[in-house]
């Protein structure tokens, strides 16, 4: 059974960082792509990052780029969302997912992924 779970969300203030954490359970974690998505209130779901299996590709969207940093680490079973340089409009609940998938693969669209978590909030103030 493969279950992503989020940590590490909270309230922070324009500027601040925070560090996003997601535990992948399973004993095949690294056979596994991850990302993250998020989704702010009245919204769709958007693609925040994503991270291939042994995370030699990361891919990020153009909102994030150069704030938000994703990293894994195998024999922890868990992958990191780095936030800096935060803004109000990074206020969304958080999601991490998991998908069974070939080395060097990250992907970025919602369908992709076969197993998600319960969401963090991240919320943003001015």
């Amino acid at each position: 059974q493969v279950q992503p779970v989020e940590s590490g969300g909270g309230f922070s203030q324009a500027g601040d960082s925070l560090r996003l954490s997601c535990a992948v359970s399973g004993r095949t974690f690294n056979t596994y792509a991850v990302g993250w998505f998020r989704q702010a209130p009245e919204k769709g779901r958007e693609f925040v990052a994503a991270i291939s299996r042994g995370g030699g590709t990361t891919r990020y969207a153009d909102s994030v780029k150069g704030r938000f940093t994703i990293s894994r680490d195998n024999a922890k079973n868990t992958v990191d969302l780095q936030m800096n340089s935060l803004k109000p409009e990074d206020t969304a609940i958080y999601y991490c997912a998991a998908k069974r998938a070939p080395a060097y693969s990250a992907y970025m669209r919602t369908d992709d992924y076969d197993y998600w978590g319960q969401g963090t909030q991240v919320t943003v103030s001015s």
